[in-house]
């Protein structure tokens, strides 16, 4: 059987984000804590985003039986950072702003069952143990650097 490491790492960083989701959802308007949730939420996934396309999509991209997977989810990575970026720029205890988190979680929510229940089965059914555990591989050597760069770096803001 394919090494599922890389599946297990993504599976994990999801269960983070729903974790994350459902506390900033349990956040009151007037509560600071809103703020630092969504800021560690936001941090998570412009990382998580980043080092999984960098690791997993690029090798996707590559496979012909993979590809258009890879490109509808690189789309929906692109929707949920615009969603990010506008959520970024407004008050949290605006019921704009509670409004505009419940799309993005949507979203969100939908793309990460995508991956778990259809593209990452078809995944394992095309790549090799050596591909998965060199994606595994760049995947976790990426993450933290892409964690160091969302620090600065805001949602849209553009990439070098």
């Amino acid at each position: 059987m394919a090494d599922a490491k890389i599946y297990a790492d993504l599976k994990a960083d999801h269960d983070r984000h729903r974790d994350l989701i459902a506390r900033i959802e349990d956040t009151s308007r007037k509560d600071d804590e809103r703020r630092e949730l969504f800021e560690e939420l936001r941090k998570e996934l412009q990382a998580h985003a980043a080092a999984e396309e960098e690791a997993l999509y690029s090798v996707m991209l590559a496979n012909p039986e993979l590809r258009d997977e890879a490109r509808h989810s690189v789309s929906e990575h692109k929707e949920v950072d615009d969603l990010l970026g506008e959520l970024t720029d407004k008050d949290p205890s605006s019921l704009f702003w509670m409004s505009k988190f419940k799309s993005m979680r949507e979203r969100y929510l939908h793309h990460i069952e995508e991956e778990e229940e259809e593209m990452f089965p078809a995944a394992t059914k095309e790549l090799s143990a050596e591909q998965e555990g060199q994606i595994a591989k760049v995947f976790e050597r990426r993450k933290p650097k892409e964690l160091e760069r969302a620090e600065t770096e805001k949602p849209g803001d553009e990439r070098e």
